[in-house]
This record gives C-alpha cells, sequence and structure tokens, in this order.
C-alpha cells in the first residue's frame, strides 16, 4: 500500500503543477480516507467521484445528488476543489463557459487511475456477479416474452436487419455451404479441459454440429481411408447430453469480477471457423464495413473525438451487453439465411453451468441468451444486433420506413464496437428506447450526449481535446522476482513518459525499476497517423526517453552491434506434444491460414497459453 501512496503523491504533484494548483489538502483527505477504508478508497471510492465528474461534464452542472460521501462548500465538493474550482462555478456548480482541458484530465486522471487495478474481489463480490448472471438469464428470457407480444416491433427489427446485412450475410452463407473455410483453435481454457495441443486430438463432436459440420471434415486432414479409420473412437453427442459452458469469474476490478463462459472444445473449434468468414467478408462490403468492425477501435475513437467537438454524435455504453443479447435477436437476423443461421446455431451452446464457490450451490441453466464472453461469436454478433437495433431507433424516430439511401446518410455517423456505440444526438432518445425496448440496459452514467464529453473505445475527449488518462493495472514489483509487475510498471512509466505532463512520475518510476532491474534507454518511434502507437525496436523491457539508447557496454563480436545490459520477459511455455494425424491436421491448418508453415518451429512439442512468464537478464541491442 505504502507504494501506491508514493505514486499517489507523485501524481498529485505532477496533476497541481500542470494546472497551477496546489493538492496538499487533497492528499491529506487521500490519507485519511485510506486508512479508514482501505484500497477500496482508491478502487471504488475515487472511482465513483471520477464517475460523477464525468456525469457532472455531461449535464452541465453538478447535481445534488452527486459526489456521496464527500464534504461540499457551496455548489462543489471541498476534495479536490482547486481542480474543481477551474471546471465549474464555486458557488452555483455551473460549468463554465471556458472550462479548464488540463483540469477535466487531471481530475480524471488522480480519481480514476485505480479503478482498473487487476485485483481479486471478495468472495461477497463474486457470489453477487454469479448471482447477477443468473438473474440476467431469466431476464433475457422475460425480454423474449414481451417481445412476442409485440409483432410490429419484431417486424421492424428483421426487416431493418435485411436492410443492413443481406450482401454480407448471404456471402458467409455461400462460404459456408462451400466449406470454403479453416476451423481453429484458440489458446484459451476449454470446459472439457483440453489445452495446448491436445485440442487437435479432441474426439468429441455433437450431433448438431455433425448437421452441418461432419466431424470426419473437420478432425482429420483429409478423408483417405487412413485417416479415416483414426475416427472410430469419436463421441457424437446428442443435444440432451452435451456439455455445457463453464461459468467462471476473471478479475477485472475490485468492485466485481469479470464472467466468462469458457466453451467445450468442439463448439470454440468449430466457433472460429464461423468467425474466420465473417472477419474476412466484412471488407468487401462498404456498408458492412461503416458499421461495424471486429477488429479497429480506431473509428469509434475517431467519431466519439468528433462528437465531443460538434456536438452532433453521442457515445453510449451498455451494461451486460454480451450477456442480454437474445438467441432470439440472432435467429431473426439469420432467417433468410439457412447455411449461416444453421452454422450459427450449431455451434451456440445451449447449456451453462454456474458453480458459485462461496455458498456451494451448482446450477445449469438453458440459455436464452445468444453466449457470453468466451464465444468466439459473442462479440461480433452483439455488434450486429445493438446496430440493427440502432437503426430501429432511428426509423422510429423519422416516422417512416428506412430506405437504402437513408442508410447510407448514416455512413460516419452510427459505428458499434462491441457495446460502444456511436449514434446522432438527434436520434439518442429513440435509440435508447429501442434499445432498453429489446432488453438492453443503456449505462446512463457512462454515455454522453448532452455537454462536450465522449468516451469510447479507451479514448476520451472533451471539446475535441483529448482527456485520456493513464491507469495502474498492477501494484508497483518489490523484486525482480514479480515479473507481472515488472512488466505492467516498465508499460505504465513509458505511457506517462509519452504524455508528457508526468515528470515527476516518470522519476519515481525510473527509481522503483532501477532498484528491481537493469533499466537502460531504448530506441523507439511513434509509428500511426496520429502518433499515439508506440513502436519499440529493442526487446528488453527499457526506457523511453528522448537521448536516445543507452551508450554501449559491450559488442556484439560476431555482428559488431552495441549491446546493453536489461531484462527481457521469457515466458515458460506449456508442454503439448503432438504427432500422428492431430500433427498433420494442425500443420494444414497453419499453412491454410497463413499460406506458410508456423514460424514457431516448437509449435509440435509447446502450445497454449504460457504457464508463466520470468525475467531473465540479457545483454542485447537497445
Amino acid at each position: 500500500m505504502k507504494s501506491l501512496i508514493a505514486l499517489l503523491q507523485c501524481v498529485l504533484v505532477d496533476m497541481g503543477t500542470l494546472c497551477d494548483t496546489s493538492t496538499t489538502l487533497d492528499l491529506k483527505k487521500i490519507l485519511r480516507r485510506i486508512e479508514h477504508e482501505g484500497i477500496s478508497f482508491l478502487t471504488i471510492s475515487l472511482a465513483n467521484f471520477g464517475k460523477d465528474f464525468e456525469k457532472s461534464l455531461d449535464q452541465g452542472f453538478v447535481d445534488s445528488s452527486l459526489f456521496s460521501g464527500f464534504q461540499r462548500k457551496g455548489g462543489l465538493p471541498l476534495f479536490m476543489g482547486g481542480f474543481l474550482s477551474r471546471v465549474f462555478d464555486p458557488y452555483s456548480g455551473r460549468l463554465l463557459d471556458a472550462p479548464c482541458v488540463n483540469s477535466i484530465f487531471a481530475i480524471r486522471q488522480i480519481t480514476l487511475m485505480w479503478s482498473k487495478m487487476d485485483l481479486e474481489c471478495s468472495n461477497k463480490r463474486t457470489q453477487k456477479a454469479l448471482e447477477a448472471y443468473i438473474e440476467c438469464e431469466k431476464e433475457v428470457r422475460t425480454s423474449d416474452a414481451i417481445l412476442a407480444s409485440e409483432p410490429d416491433l419484431l417486424e421492424r427489427f428483421e426487416r431493418i436487419g435485411r436492410l443492413l446485412w443481406t450482401d454480407f450475410f448471404t456471402a458467409v452463407d455461400s462460404r459456408i455451404y462451400d466449406n470454403e473455410f479453416v476451423a481453429k483453435h484458440g489458446p484459451g481454457a476449454t470446459a472439457d479441459k483440453l489445452r495446448g495441443n491436445a485440442k487437435y486430438n479432441q474426439r468429441t463432436w455433437t450431433s448438431r454440429l455433425e448437421e452441418v459440420f461432419p466431424h470426419w471434415e473437420h478432425l482429420i486432414p483429409s478423408d483417405h481411408p487412413i485417416w479415416v479409420d483414426t475416427l472410430r473412437d469419436v463421441t457424437i453427442l446428442e443435444p440432451g447430453k452435451e456439455k455445457p459452458v463453464r461459468v467462471i469469474t476473471v478479475p477485472k476490478t475490485l468492485k466485481t469480477p469479470r464472467i466468462i463462459a469458457v466453451e467445450p472444445t468442439c463448439m470454440q473449434y468449430m466457433q472460429q471457423g464461423v468467425l474466420s468468414v465473417m472477419v474476412q467478408q466484412i471488407p468487401r462490403f462498404n456498408q458492412t464495413k461503416e458499421f461495424i468492425c471486429f477488429e479497429s477501435q480506431q473509428p469509434n475513437q475517431r467519431l466519439a473525438r468528433e462528437g465531443s467537438l460538434t456536438g452532433d454524435l453521442a457515445t453510449l455504453d451498455l451494461s451486460e451487453a454480451s450477456d442480454r443479447v437474445s438467441n432470439e435477436h440472432v435467429r431473426l437476423l439469420l432467417r433468410n439465411h439457412p447455411w449461416f443461421s444453421k452454422a450459427v446455431d450449431a455451434t451456440r451452446s445451449r447449456k451453462a453451468h454456474v458453480f458459485n464457490e462461496s455458498v456451494g450451490t451448482n446450477t445449469t441453466l438453458r440459455l436464452a441468451k445468444f453466449a457470453s464472453m468466451g464465444s468466439a461469436l459473442c462479440f461480433p454478433f452483439e455488434a450486429i444486433v445493438f446496430a440493427t437495433v440502432v437503426f430501429v431507433g432511428i426509423e422510429i424516430a423519422l416516422n417512416r420506413p428506412l430506405t437504402k439511401e437513408d442508410i447510407k446518410s448514416f455512413f460516419g455517423k452510427v459505428r458499434v464496437y462491441g457495446d460502444d456505440i456511436i449514434v446522432p444526438v438527434d436520434y439518442v432518445e429513440s435509440t435508447v428506447w429501442a434499445l432498453e425496448a429489446f432488453g438492453f440496459k443503456v449505462n446512463r452514467n457512462k454515455s454522453f450526449w448532452t455537454g462536450k464529453f465522449r468516451e469510447s473505445c479507451g479514448r476520451d475527449y472533451y471539446a475535441g481535446s483529448d482527456v485520456s488518462i493513464v491507469k495502474l493495472r498492477r501494484h508497483l514489483p518489490l523484486g525482480r522476482q514479480q515479473s507481472e509487475e515488472v512488466m505492467s510498471t516498465v508499460a505504465l512509466r513509458n505511457i506517462m513518459f509519452h504524455k508528457g505532463v508526468f515528470p515527476q512520475t516518470v522519476d519515481h518510476l525510473d527509481d522503483v525499476l532501477e532498484k528491481v532491474i537493469p533499466f537502460p534507454f531504448v530506441r523507439w518511434t511513434r509509428s500511426d497517423e496520429d502518433g499515439e502507437i508506440i513502436h519499440q525496436f529493442s526487446p528488453l523491457l527499457g526506457r523511453h526517453g528522448y537521448a536516445g539508447p543507452s551508450q554501449a557496454e559491450r559488442h556484439d563480436p560476431d555482428l559488431h552491434v552495441p549491446l546493453v545490459k536489461g531484462v527481457v520477459a521469457v515466458p515458460t511455455r506449456r508442454k503439448s506434444n503432438l504427432d500422428g494425424v492431430g500433427a498433420l491436421l494442425k500443420c494444414l491448418h497453419l499453412m491454410e491460414q497463413s499460406n506458410l508453415p508456423s514460424e514457431d518451429k516448437d509449435h509440435l512439442q509447446f502450445a497454449g497459453r504460457p504457464v508463466s512468464v520470468r525475467i531473465k537478464t540479457r545483454y542485447m541491442q537497445p
């Protein structure tokens, strides 16, 4: 905890210097609260303060219901008063005509920096999250029942879906019918506990998959009798015998964990195959790529900046987004595309197993939702469903059926990436209504359309100025054996260096790192059009600076290049030997995906996510 307090002090000093404001009283207040509340004051209470600040920015004044738990003087809280008075009028709480953008950044940096720390939740909070997952499933069923009584709304949803996606869906449908895709195993866990290369020897299939994707087409390299003979031990499971997804929690914030549904190997395998077709086809259809994107967040970020500058575009955020997409939503959209529809339905798990360790309960649910996080098709279909509902809202606002010309007129105005939604401000109210009518929860605390603040896909803007902050993910390292903490702190230090407003914090992090590892300067460059993506040339965990790389300590005797002492991250690879039919299948899949053999010559001996990551000292080019 002492290391976090020392870091906090440096951040306060840097932000105070940036805004010419004293932070002495703010530090005293924080230290008193930490003494009584512990780290939860940083990760929860301060984060709530930051969220209330963003809401105040959006509505243009400080509401009396906001900043609960913090004393007030006049119209503003006493805490962070030096910064707040540069943004809001101290007496009325009204937003100033020309608020200080640096102060907006500083308040958000100080209060929200700690909100995403990778910490384990208490058992009580984990239990509550699992109970919320089960409750969410009930609400999806209720929403389906309500929508079933609104045939006009469902007809509108289906018709607009055809208007938006018919060409794209038809192309995917054709590729699946012609079997022009390659299934793929992911690196993560599976419900049946197969890891790494063992997935290529899977011998469990389902009868639902068999109808669309016969196992002999995907579990062996070809239909040659020598390979077909190896499939004698494959088990085909009927729907009632299928293995359910395994619902687990992973660290997200101290307030709540993230819920993941771990898919069975065969399901995950074919989901990745269907996803690969969708990703390949999107660039072919201008209308599709204008509204959704699975691979880049930058279009959403650019529109969020435009919205903050002009006020014409809103940013919407949804709560429990993936868990509230109903299977009925997806079925309606795919109704006229039989092979695509069959493929998606066959690769969708129908049950989920929830083990609540805190109370010792086991629950198996039949799922009404389409899929949870963990399914390869969850992310793309939630974007497609949300975009369709957005246009339902737009059509309702226009009070007439949408045409193709109408759809084109919203290029550059509507965009969906996961649950981050961009929509014109003129259609916000009807869009929010439509989203809620289809059972989704709009997170109004993270949705912005009234003022000049916008956020989308990790970037935040006020009146066109970037006020995105740097977040701490892990504790600072106490020794080099804490490799994850070392790597996280190096990344934090370099991001703060490139922000250019954290001189004391950067120096402090340099001191922290120099005590545990050799920390040389390394060469770097900006590499994208906005100057935001930093490319580092050296594999060393090194520091970025303007003076160039550290001077050579040695020279390579063969290459005659300068070398400096530093550390590199070395993953402990998971042993996973693969031979026979599984090895040939993997090699062929890798070649079909990239048209080249695997660059990893040991991929048949090691596979899957690393067991651990260590750092080792090396002499390498800076």
